[in-house]
């Protein structure tokens, strides 16, 4: 047995749901023997080999029991809930809690090989059948998305919800959980945050503070006790065992200290000891967080680095994987040598997923090619790049300014004459790592790669239009404000309707299309909660094709693996669209004006490694005028680091995108490599990056496309032409249609004219057609077969009927009214994700779809990326 968890949740919330702590905290040793003794007859009865996951349920303890209406509890009557004869997601938390290689061992026994006969990795010394001994706590916390879905229905239950979750190590269960709190990366990074909604109470019960299972319960059980509930009050409430109240009460204790008390080195090193930052401590101690780690210095007050060795020091270990803590001995003592920290990019969530965990990786792979020891930092156990073998030393801390600062001070601390500074990474962990370039440059840290002023010029509106304008490369008009009047101002300058978004954020956090003055009041407030103390961007909106390109730069010469065009136009977040590569409709000028324009940003910003950029390509109404008028091509932005499309352009280019930055910014030069300015050529392919969608499991959140984005992931489709690509991309994506079948028309009356083509293309096809009334006018209109189907509660059937019923196997709903839609199209758009059903809301996306059904099912190949990448010209 590798590895007992325990959920704090009680029975009901899905354990990818539910905060997870490593080994279990509550069950007696006696329970303990009794489920390991239970798990290993389970596998041995079923004959398993390799990994496998067993979940039990236990009785409440006898308080808990008594809220239930349970007289007497036997711990012993316990409940097999399930077996996964397989690796799972606990599988790898087990891994990265114990430092245990739970699937390479489990892939050397299916081969064969037994436990005796398998090296632990990580000691050198014991063998795999040797099983973990932590001598620390590991706590999981999931990664929701409802700062991006705020509608979403928030309660906890069976269905996961979570698109990531973060890890925490540390020697009490409470530091534990504060260093997992920091790793979320949302705006609740201290428990002392409370939801506005809450009331503060009087003193005697918890308010209104909810309890139940939900995305904020941590932060409510926590609101609960400073407002005077018990932990053992608050255990019979919710059915979390007293235990875990009463460390939550250790807590809130250590708060009224903080608040009441004057700072002194005891009290500083007890709140650092249960894990308080110097934020948090700051707050409550009315400090600025600078003079509390002052403070904590000048008392001698700093972390030391243990060991992960999955035998509790036992035996030597020779892995370098390590968690901090506020205790005497440092096992990480530092390195001499060229050393490069590579920050990675925290959980997994929508905006920021595992497109940075493979920047990571290769990025530390590249380092030690270049003879420089590669240190990671990262807190997500579901990634490559915390392996503990994926670079030379492994940290697994929160991704913030505070635990960067002690670990470079450790890194640095070698007396040794060999001893370098360590240089930091900050390129590939998405804009997690970008935002702390700033703050470190500040400490003094030198940014390794593009500077922070370069970083500072791209992210920084009046900077960035200033330097545009001294290049000559148009961008759409606009403005940074900071203030309701200075947007209205600005939008009636540059005319409705307009891109309203935060400056800092990622995944279009906030990011709006606005149409008129009211639509613009409200949503300034939203931009401004989304990244306070940032100005906020109003660009004028262009619906044109989007054009994506990313680009190496060493300071003297830009190489440009591919240009990517996206099927679906402007408007839709760059996430949520469909990637085509190469660009298929631009025209000889369009193309050399995007090619000219990214080679004088990357010279100019003097960028050093990867940059993303995306256009905006106004087309003529006349295709034939097309070649004859002038490029309009516009910059949207300029991302100074890795993007989500790096793995995808690597993969079809043959161009190891991050490892030729890694050895940029090691000093070697484009051309040293052998690559050389200008686009890299293409073969004879066509690939297609196509979103992928979980709708059907967040109740509440509608499905409409737009700039801020929703896709939780990714796939990709290669072929020689479009049509068999596109179907690849598809099918991959669940998103293909069937050959025949029956559609549901439901067009908002702006795009009933372009729709046309689509429904008739769905007719020519043998498509049964469906539509709401104001459609089906039109259909009938054009000579085509259709049926009218009434509004939703306004006849039977109904439109969401005949989607839940299974009559349509695909819809096609755009959006009518602006940012508010209309109460029938989001049960529409509802209803199709819940039944699983394609539900297209933008055109561009439906007549690709189309298009795809009628050319690529014809003269599709399969074979290995490799001989696709064969037909490159040389």
């Amino acid at each position: 047995t590798i590895c007992n968890m325990e959920n704090i949740d009680p029975m009901g919330v899905h354990t990818g749901d539910s905060i997870v702590v490593a080994p279990s905290q509550t069950l007696s040793d006696r329970d303990y023997h009794l489920l390991r003794s239970a798990s290993i007859n389970i596998i041995r009865s079923l004959g398993i080999e390799g990994g496998c996951n067993v979940q039990f349920a236990l009785p409440p303890g006898p308080l808990v029991a008594d809220a239930f209406g349970q007289s007497s509890v036997d711990r012993s009557a316990y409940y097999v809930i399930e077996v996964n004869p397989r690796v799972s997601r606990s599988s790898a938390l087990a891994s990265k809690a114990t430092g245990y290689p739970i699937a390479r061992v489990a892939a050397k026994i299916a081969v064969g090989r037994t436990l005796d006969e398998i090296p632990n990795a990580v000691t050198g010394k014991t063998k795999a059948a040797f099983e973990p001994s932590l001598d620390y706590c590991v706590v999981k916390i999931p990664r929701w998305p409802f700062d991006k879905f705020a509608s979403g229905d928030r309660r906890l239950g069976t269905q996961m919800k979570a698109t990531g979750e973060t890890m925490a190590i540390d020697r009490t269960f409470e530091a534990a959980l504060q260093k997992a709190v920091r790793s979320l990366e949302t705006d609740q990074r201290r428990l002392l945050w409370e939801d506005r909604s809450w009331s503060t109470g009087n003193g005697s019960g918890n308010g209104s503070v909810p309890t139940e299972p939900n995305d904020q319960r941590i932060w409510a059980l926590m609101a609960s006790l400073r407002r005077g509930m018990s932990p053992d009050d608050l255990s019979r409430r919710t059915g979390i065992d007293p235990w875990f109240t009463n460390k939550l009460y250790n807590l809130v204790h250590m708060e009224r200290r903080l608040l009441q008390e004057p700072l002194t080195p005891a009290l500083m090193r007890t709140a650092k000891r249960l894990g308080f930052s110097d934020d948090y401590i700051g707050t409550l101690a009315d400090r600025l967080p600078e003079q509390v780690r002052d403070l904590r210095q000048f008392w001698g007050l700093r972390p030391v680095y243990k060991m992960v060795d999955t035998c509790a020091a036992e035996f030597a270990a020779e892995t370098p994987y390590f968690y901090s803590s506020y205790e005497q001995e440092n096992e990480a003592e530092p390195g001499t040598g060229r050393k490069a920290v590579v920050i990675g990019s925290g959980p997994i969530r929508i905006g920021q997923g595992i497109e940075f965990d493979y920047c990571s990786v290769h990025a530390s792979w590249a380092l030690r090619d270049e003879g420089a020891d590669a240190i990671m930092v990262n807190s997500n156990p579901e990634t490559v790049s915390t392996d503990f073998d994926t670079s030379d030393r492994l940290y697994f801390e929160p991704l913030d300014e505070e635990s960067l600062r002690d670990i470079l001070e450790n890194e640095n601390s070698s007396t040794s004459p060999d001893g370098g500074a360590a240089e930091v990474v900050v390129q590939f962990g998405g804009q997690t790592a970008i935002n702390l370039a700033d703050p470190l440059h500040r400490t003094g840290a030198p940014i390794l790669g593009s500077s922070s002023d370069t970083i500072d010029m791209a992210e920084d509106r009046h900077r960035f239009e200033d330097f545009l304008n001294r290049l000559g490369i148009p961008q759409p008009p606009g403005a940074a404000i900071s203030s309701v009047e200075a947007g209205l101002n600005v939008a009636q300058s540059i005319g409705y309707p307009v891109l309203v978004r935060p400056s800092y954020v990622l995944g279009g956090r906030a990011m709006e299309i606005v149409h008129n003055a009211t639509e613009l009041v409200r949503y300034v407030a939203n931009a401004v909660e989304a990244a306070p103390g940032r100005p906020i961007l109003i660009d004028k909106y262009l619906e044109g094709m989007e054009v994506e390109v990313d680009a190496i730069c060493d300071g003297e010469q830009v190489l440009i693996p591919g240009v990517m065009e996206h099927i679906e136009r402007a408007g839709v977040h760059s996430g949520d669209s469909m990637a085509v590569y190469p660009a298929p409709s631009l025209t000889p000028a369009q193309r050399e004006a995007i090619i000219d324009y990214t080679i004088r940003i990357g010279l100019g910003l003097q960028v050093k490694g990867l940059m993303n950029i995306q256009y905006v390509v106004l087309q003529p109404p006349d295709s034939e005028e097309r070649d004859k008028a002038d490029p309009l091509v516009y910059v949207l932005e300029v991302n100074p680091r890795a993007s989500r499309t790096v793995p995808f352009l690597s993969k079809i280019t043959g161009v190891s995108m991050v490892q030729v930055a890694t050895r940029i910014m090691m000093g070697r030069s484009l051309r040293e490599q052998g690559y050389s300015t200008g686009l890299w050529p293409a073969g004879d392919i066509v690939a297609i990056k196509a979103p992928v969608f979980s709708m059907s499991k967040l109740t509440g959140v509608d499905t409409f496309l737009g700039p801020e984005m929703k896709s939780t992931g990714e796939v990709m489709g290669i072929d020689h032409t479009l049509g068999p690509a596109l179907a690849k991309a598809l099918l991959a994506s669940d998103m293909m249609l069937p050959p025949k079948g029956k559609v549901l028309l439901s067009i908002a009356d702006r795009d009933k004219a372009e729709a046309l083509d689509i429904i008739r293309l769905f007719s020519s096809l043998s498509y049964e057609l469906f539509a709401t009334q104001g459609t089906a006018d039109m259909v009938r209109a054009i000579g085509l077969p259709v049926t009218a189907v009434a509004k939703a509660g306004q006849g039977t059937p109904d439109i969401v009927d005949i989607i839940q019923d299974g009559t349509v196997d695909v819809v096609v709903n755009t959006l009518t009214g602006h940012r508010t839609p209309l109460r029938d199209g989001f049960q529409i758009r509802r209803a199709a994700a819940e039944r699983r059903i394609p539900c297209f809301t933008s055109l561009d996306t439906a007549r690709a779809t189309v298009d795809a059904l009628v050319n690529g099912p014809l003269n599709v190949s399969v074979k290995p990326l490799r001989s696709y990448l064969e037909s490159r010209p040389a």
